[in-house]
């Protein structure tokens, strides 16, 4: 398998090793080898990038030049396109990508995604009139304007590293921000490759920084701490983005969490080729390895056996089709690392253990080779107190709820810490009237896309808080100021 160029550091406009030339081996999820090398930041080297960003919003005038950072990340946008077939790659070798997923979700995704950004930032409106008011005797002209919150600490995870590094780092430098994105450990090429394009686009030194490490832990405990960093936004685990809010308490920063999920897929008895639809619901895009991917699928308790029915047939048909590395329709290749293997194997475990019948799958492949294979997987008659109903496991197992009426499948789907993503199928009117009782963030009905780049994207309790992508993501990076000018 061929080998990816050196995840380099980008810090302060220039891309360099990391301190004493210290990197850590990049272990690809097809064969479990090494397939590259990224530069393991020190504490002194992510120091010298929290430096370098605050320098560069404090000293230079970029948060005021809203027309030149526009015209910079135009620019910026089109140099990933100019390097998709290499972006495909990257996610190919260290994401753990098949063709299928590479393609749509972790690359188109990404530059949609930029687009989508890049056509709400007229929108923005940094300066309005609230006009004049009379009080104490005296007329005042009201303005509020609205500015960039400082520097950004971006904090991302290993599933579509791309996606959301363009989701955190092109939304804040809209804004006027500056960024130190911090990868996780195991894409730390992708974190990297935008510091290259960052260059390449003409971006000032300091405005954008990465930090690549092996510790997944130390960079990110300097960015919440320190109080040079303004705001955090991070994508990953409940449990982290708990961390991140104790961490930041004591300098009261502004904290942005897009945390997990365990989304429901509602199927209404009305739902237009309702066997169909059920096969749809199949947890295989890049392994299941998605915040708001659906994994719970609701069915109704008068065709929930039709329902399994369709379940055996469509997981039958699919076990030939996954797992292939230059297959381009195939759209699941292993996990991300042996640590989430074991945790997903645990999890199918505990499925038994709670007295789910096991449908399909559940299996460790080996014949696949060396890398982190399990089969697609579904549990059937799950009761949504199960921990495997409740908890998100982040790989390609689903979990079939039966529903009595509209009334059950709602208090079901809430029933639930998380409150991402979602889906309902049904006849329209009736789906829209479920989806507007869930609480989730992002919500389909019959298929519709509700995650584009200029929609706003986020979730309800333990799912997180704030929005990204859309005008709601650049604003997530903007302070709010009032000022009183006398006017007599």
């Amino acid at each position: 398998m061929t080998l990816l160029p050196e995840a380099k550091l980008y810090i302060d406009g220039v891309m360099r090793p990391a301190a004493g030339n210290k990197t850590y081996d990049n272990i690809g999820p097809w064969t479990g080898d090494v397939v590259g090398k990224a530069a393991d930041a020190s504490a002194a080297d992510v120091d010298a990038a929290i430096a370098a960003a605050r320098r560069a919003f404090d000293t230079t005038d970029w948060s005021q030049r809203h027309e030149y950072r526009f015209e910079l990340m135009k620019k910026y946008r089109d140099l990933l396109y100019a390097n998709r077939e290499r972006l495909v790659q990257i996610a190919r070798l260290e994401a753990g990508s098949a063709i299928g997923a590479a393609a749509r979700a972790q690359i188109d995704g990404a530059l949609s995604g930029a687009d989508g950004l890049l056509e709400c930032f007229p929108l923005v409106k940094w300066e309005e009139d609230r006009g004049v008011r009379n009080a104490y005797g005296f007329d005042t002209r009201r303005i509020v304007t609205h500015e960039a919150m400082g520097v950004v600490g971006a904090i991302t995870p290993w599933n579509v590293p791309l996606y959301v590094n363009v989701g955190k780092v092109v939304a804040a430098l809209l804004a006027g921000c500056t960024v130190i994105l911090k990868p996780a450990p195991d894409t730390p090429l992708m974190g990297s490759i935008m510091g290259e394009l960052a260059i390449e686009a003409g971006l000032p030194p300091g405005v954008f920084n990465v930090t690549t490490s092996a510790d997944p832990a130390m960079a990110g405990e300097m960015l919440t701490k320190d109080p040079r960093v303004d705001l955090i936004s991070f994508t990953g685990s409940t449990a982290v983005g708990k961390r991140i809010m104790e961490n930041g308490a004591s300098t009261l920063k502004r904290v942005f969490l897009e945390l997990g999920g365990k989304s429901a897929f509602i199927v209404l008895d009305d739902a237009p080729n309702f066997a169909q639809t059920v096969m749809g619901s199949m947890v295989v895009f890049h392994a299941g390895q998605g915040c708001a991917y659906p994994t719970r699928l609701l069915v109704p308790k008068s065709k929930y056996a039709e329902a399994v029915k369709a379940l055996e047939m469509a997981y039958a048909g699919f076990a030939s089709k996954w797992g292939h590395f230059d297959e381009p329709t195939c759209i699941m290749g292993p996990l991300i690392s042996r640590r989430q293997l074991e945790r997903v194997k645990g999890y199918v475990e505990l499925g038994k253990q709670e007295g789910a019948r096991l449908l399909a799958g559940g299996n460790v492949r080996t014949d696949k080779g060396g890398g982190f294979f399990i089969e697609p997987t579904c549990f059937v008659d799950v009761r949504n107190d199960m921990r495997i109903a409740q908890e998100e496991i982040f790989g390609p197992v689903l979990v079939v709820i039966p529903f009595e009426d509209d009334e059950d499948a709602i208090r079901i789907a809430n029933d639930s810490v998380y409150g991402l993503g979602g889906a309902v199928f049904g006849s329209t009117e009736r789906a829209l009237g479920v989806v507007k009782r869930i609480r989730a963030g992002a919500l389909s009905v019959n298929g519709g896309m509700s995650i584009t780049g200029d929609l706003p994207f986020g979730g309800y309790k333990q799912s997180g808080m704030g929005r990204e992508w859309g005008l709601e993501g650049i604003e997530e990076f903007l302070e709010t100021k009032a000022i009183g000018i006398r006017v007599s």
